[in-house]
């Protein structure tokens, strides 16, 4: 019984995969119950979404800030283990998620394996990396509060008023800060960490360090997170197309409307 525990306590991967397929299924059973079969499956998803995304952008920081090697190839600490497998209980979570309801979502389930592919070669192949692959969780997690909100309200917009405000509202910020976060941030410093890995893979100059990272690894890392981005990239920009379209749009209705009351007079 102890050992059971002790493991839990050094393996909290099932612990963490139990605790999101629970939030789930109770969201589902219970919170969007009334929902329709068509938005309440992405609801849960951004619930527990909600409760991995901003919790990992702290946990990260923490499992950054504490420890005494901030370098892109420094050994995992059992902090920064922690939290990548509370973010690999998620992702295998809501790749669950997609594989019962979105089966022909290609994108998303081809995002959710690259992700963990990631994960579980730093936490269980390399054991070294964490730094830089939880830079990049936070990143990725920063935006999530207000995208899952956005979400949500986005799901519920044509038939609740307060919705569709909450929607309009959050549209504008949200495409901005995703925007400079996934358009700037994230492109820098992918060139930063590529740039450390190519420059530092055949020297000694970290104690030897990066040689526990094989280059067949840092390379896939690198290749999964440009396509990452290269992907949001494309998705912010046909939000920003489809923004500006409305906006065009209900200015022409506008001027058209009054030009009819106009001729009417």
């Amino acid at each position: 019984m102890e050992s059971q525990s002790q493991t839990l306590i050094t393996q909290p991967l099932p612990l963490f995969f139990t605790f999101f397929i629970t939030i789930y299924a109770f969201s589902y059973l219970l919170i969007f119950k009334s929902w329709s079969p068509k938005t309440r499956p992405e609801a849960c998803s951004c619930i527990i979404s909600f409760l991995h995304g901003t919790p990992a952008v702290f946990l990260s920081l923490s499992a950054i800030t504490t420890t005494s090697s901030t370098s892109f190839s420094a050994a995992n600490t059992h902090r920064q283990n922690t939290v990548l497998e509370y973010s690999i209980a998620y992702f295998l979570t809501d790749l669950i998620h997609y594989l019962i309801f979105y089966p022909n979502d290609i994108l998303f389930i081809g995002h959710h394996v690259a992700t963990l592919f990631v994960f579980l070669t730093c936490r269980y192949v390399t054991l070294h990396g964490a730094c830089a692959i939880l830079g990049l969780l936070i990143i990725a997690e920063v935006t999530s509060a207000c995208q899952n909100a956005w979400t949500l309200a986005g799901l519920r917009k044509d038939d609740v008023a307060f919705a569709k405000k909450v929607y309009e509202r959050l549209s504008l910020p949200f495409y901005g800060f995703y925007s400079v976060v996934r358009g700037l941030v994230g492109p820098y410093y992918v060139y930063k960490m590529t740039s450390f890995y190519y420059i530092n893979s055949n020297s000694n100059s970290n104690s030897g360090e990066l040689f526990m990272i094989p280059m067949w690894v840092w390379v896939s890392w690198v290749v999964v997170v440009v396509m990452a981005i290269s992907v949001s990239i494309l998705w912010v920009s046909n939000l920003w197309v489809d923004f500006f379209r409305n906006k065009r749009d209900s200015y022409s209705y506008g001027g058209d409307h009054k030009l009819e009351i106009k001729k009417l007079d």
